[in-house]
C-alpha cells in the first residue's frame, strides 16, 4: 500500500486590528478606499461598491443585498455577521481577511482570488468560485448548499468540518484541496480530483462514483 501522503494545511496570516476609527458615512460610492475603518452595521444594500478598497477595516453585520461588489479589494479586514441574500461579487479580491458568520443565499464570486482568507461559521446557499485563482483557503463549520470550483485553480484549500451539498469540481486545477472530516452529498467532476486528500470513509462513500467513471462493474 503506498504511504498516506500529508496535505499541507492554509497558511493563514493572523490578523491584528488596532486603532480603527469608526465610519458614520452615508453614501458609499465606486472606487473609494476605506483604510483602518471600523463600520458598524452597515446598510450597503442596492449600492455601488464596484472598485472600492477595503484596508484593515472591520465590518460588523453589513448587508450587502444586490450590492454591487465587482472588482472590491479586502486586504486585512475582518467581516463578522454579513447578510446576503444575493451577493454580486465576480472579480473580487480577497487577501489576509476573516469572514465570520456569513449568511449567503447566492454569492456569485466567480474570477475572484484569494489569498490567506478564512470563513468560519455560517450558512452560504451558492458559493460560486467558478475560474477563482485560491492560495490558503479555510472554511470551517459552515453549511454550504452547492460549492462550484469548476475551472478553478486551488493550491492549499481546506474543508473542515463542514456540510456541503454539491460540491463541483469540473476541469478544477488542485493541489492540496483537504476535505477530511467534510460532509458532501454529491460530487461532480470525478476525473479532476488530482490533488483533493480525504479519509477512508470518504472514499468508501465515493467508490460507486468512482467506479462508474473508470468503467468498473462491481459484481
Amino acid at each position: 500500500m503506498a504511504p498516506k501522503k500529508e496535505s499541507r494545511e492554509p497558511r493563514l496570516t493572523p490578523l491584528h486590528l488596532h486603532d480603527l476609527v469608526e465610519n458614520d458615512d452615508a453614501f458609499f460610492g465606486p472606487g473609494d478606499t476605506y483604510d483602518g475603518q471600523l463600520f458598524d452595521k452597515p446598510s450597503f444594500d442596492e449600492a455601488n461598491l464596484t472598485s472600492t478598497d477595503f484596508l484593515e477595516c472591520q465590518l460588523n453585520g453589513p448587508t450587502l443585498n444586490n450590492t454591487e461588489l465587482r472588482g472590491v479589494r479586502f486586504r486585512g479586514t475582518v467581516i463578522n455577521d454579513s447578510f446576503a441574500p444575493v451577493m454580486h461579487g465576480a472579480r473580487t479580491s480577497w487577501r489576509d481577511t476573516e469572514v465570520t458568520a456569513p449568511r449567503w443565499g447566492s454569492a456569485e464570486l466567480y474570477d475572484s482570488s484569494w489569498q490567506s482568507v478564512r470563513i468560519d461559521g455560517g450558512k452560504i446557499d451558492f458559493l460560486n468560485l467558478r475560474a477563482a485563482k485560491i492560495t490558503d483557503l479555510l472554511i470551517s463549520d459552515a453549511i454550504v448548499g452547492e460549492l462550484d470550483l469548476g475551472g478553478a485553480t486551488v493550491t492549499r484549500m481546506a474543508l473542515k468540518n463542514c456540510r456541503i451539498g454539491t460540491l463541483d469540481l469540473q476541469q478544477a486545477t488542485l493541489k492540496d484541496l483537504d476535505l477530511r472530516g467534510t460532509e458532501f452529498r454529491t460530487l461532480n467532476g470525478v476525473g479532476s480530483m488530482s490533488g483533493v486528500v480525504m479519509d477512508d470513509y470518504q472514499l468508501g462513500l465515493l467508490a460507486p462514483i468512482l467506479a462508474t467513471h473508470l468503467g468498473i462493474t462491481i459484481a
